[in-house]
């Protein structure tokens, strides 16, 4: 059922004349730029505050990992899946929370979602079994994969596309930003505390913010729906590949490449990568339609925010290690240390759309890629007598320069030229990848620390420093990778096309 509201123009105001239709519920869209209510203020900081906190939570326990080692006795080949299985368990749901969102009720999958965020988070605080808290990382994850889908999507329904929309995605995107700068100081000043602060901060946030989402969150009809309508087997496929992927690749080390446990397990991996794709070429409603993947730059988009986020998360898992264990930082000052990198991106995310607009997405995603590269290459200067000036202030500005201009050209690549009714697809598709890298990526540096490990020498501190700078090599050459193909979608871009008779 729909109804229509009619705005005129005033001499006072700056709002034209809009048609905005309602929900199913009689709310009408929120068209008018300025002068929203209290309600809307309110309904904006809730979807935004989930987001922050989403962000918040993988930055912040990052900072904590080696006071989480240190007091539990996990190795890093351990503490990688702290962070691993946040991020497995987002970027490998995020499609099925989307599809969930539009079948079950936006309002009703967020509620839902945030309360097993929060509670999920009081648990993980108490909680001293590594893979108990893993476990439970991996629910939070989860629960971030259905959260954020549904909060876009209250967004884009309640919102009028227009400058009102514009403006609430704006606030809504700089919240992500916002997030994840701050979470490294939050988790350094909480984990000064205790680790168990930085599990259990986001937990009675949540909770706040349900509550509030309860009154504020707009009540819509929830359209019916098929069992079969959701791709649970793709869905489990994906997510199961993805997991022992990592699996694999984080043991194989300590167990041997060729062993029968290494090869059972990749083989398993890609037994259910295979079922996936079978999955979704028969299923009616699938997850992915694979079609969609004969787009370039969207495969590049994916690529480029696979490399650039991976390559970042296993970076700061590094750096994270050696500047607490090694060189005996506090966390509190590992954090302010990364922090301009955060700032810049934070600060920059209101006026990249004004580049957005004058320069090629290509061009952009290229040039980020390589600030990234740089950023990694003057990294290897360090030592154990780091200068912050010199090496790694320089080193973080970089990170934030990179970041700034590549990923919401990342984003913004990945969605253009997709017809309307796939934009959710393309957009989630690439958040996936996003996370998928970081998991990914950290898997394979874990695996390099693992294989220095029992080399003679690799003990103590200039064990560590030839761990970090092995590392590093992997990151730096990934990184060319990704910028190798920007390179080529420029190329392909430029290249005249011929006419043939």
């Amino acid at each position: 059922m729909t109804s229509k509201l009619e705005t005129s123009r005033r001499p006072d105001t700056a709002v034209t004349t809009t048609t905005a239709t309602t929900h199913a519920g009689n709310h009408p869209l929120i068209s008018e730029a300025r002068g929203w209510t209290g309600r809307t203020w309110a309904l904006l900081l809730v979807l935004c505050g989930a987001l922050f906190l989403d962000a918040l939570d993988i930055s912040m326990v990052g900072v904590a990992l080696p006071s989480i080692g240190a007091d539990l006795g996990m190795d890093p080949t351990a503490l990688q899946w702290i962070v691993s299985g946040y991020v497995l368990g987002y970027g490998g749901l995020l499609l099925l929370g989307g599809r969930a969102s539009d079948l079950l009720g936006r309002r009703r999958v967020f509620l839902a979602a945030v309360l097993v965020f929060g509670v999920a988070s009081v648990v993980t605080a108490v909680l001293s079994n590594d893979l108990a808290i893993i476990a439970l990382r991996f629910v939070k994850g989860v629960a971030a994969a259905f959260t954020v889908p549904a909060g876009l999507s209250i967004i884009t329904t309640t919102f009028a596309e227009g400058p009102a929309r514009n403006r609430a995605l704006s606030i809504y995107t700089v919240s992500g930003a916002s997030g994840f700068s701050l979470g490294l100081v939050f988790g350094g000043v909480l984990t000064e505390l205790g680790w168990r602060a930085t599990f259990l901060l986001p937990g009675p946030v949540a909770l706040a913010i349900a509550a509030v989402a309860w009154r504020v969150v707009p009540r819509a009809a929830v359209p019916s729906f098929r069992l079969r309508d959701f791709d649970l087997l793709g869905a489990v496929t994906v997510t199961g590949a993805l997991l022992l992927t990592v699996f694999t690749v984080v043991e194989a080390p300590g167990r041997g490449w060729a062993s029968a446990t290494t090869l059972g397990s990749a083989a398993v991996a890609l037994g259910l990568l295979v079922a996936f794709v079978l999955t979704e070429l028969r299923h009616p409603a699938p997850l992915v339609r694979l079609g969609i993947l004969r787009s370039p730059s969207l495969v590049h988009a994916n690529v480029a925010g696979a490399v650039m986020f991976g390559c970042y998360a296993a970076f700061q898992f590094l750096v994270t290690l050696f500047l607490q264990d090694t060189l005996g930082w506090s966390p509190l000052s590992m954090a302010l240390a990364f922090l301009p990198a955060g700032v810049l991106v934070a600060a920059s995310s209101l006026h990249v759309d004004k580049l957005l607009a004058v320069v090629r997405t290509e061009v952009l995603i290229a040039t980020g890629l390589t600030a990234f590269f740089a950023a990694y290459v003057l990294f290897f200067r360090v030592g154990l007598d780091l200068s912050y000036a010199a090496v790694l202030l320089p080193t973080m500005l970089l990170l934030g320069v990179g970041f700034a201009i590549a990923f919401p050209s990342i984003n913004a690549q990945a969605t253009a030229g997709v017809a309307d009714d796939e934009q959710g697809l393309a957009s989630g598709l690439v958040n996936t990848s996003v996370q998928v890298g970081g998991a990914i990526m950290m898997a394979l540096v874990t695996a390099v620390l693992g294989s220095h490990a029992g080399e003679p020498g690799a003990t103590g501190a200039a064990g560590a420093l030839v761990g970090l700078h092995a590392g590093l090599q992997v990151i730096v050459g990934l990184t060319v990778v990704g910028v190798l193909v920007s390179a080529l979608m420029l190329y392909r871009g430029r290249r005249p096309r011929l006419a043939l008779d």
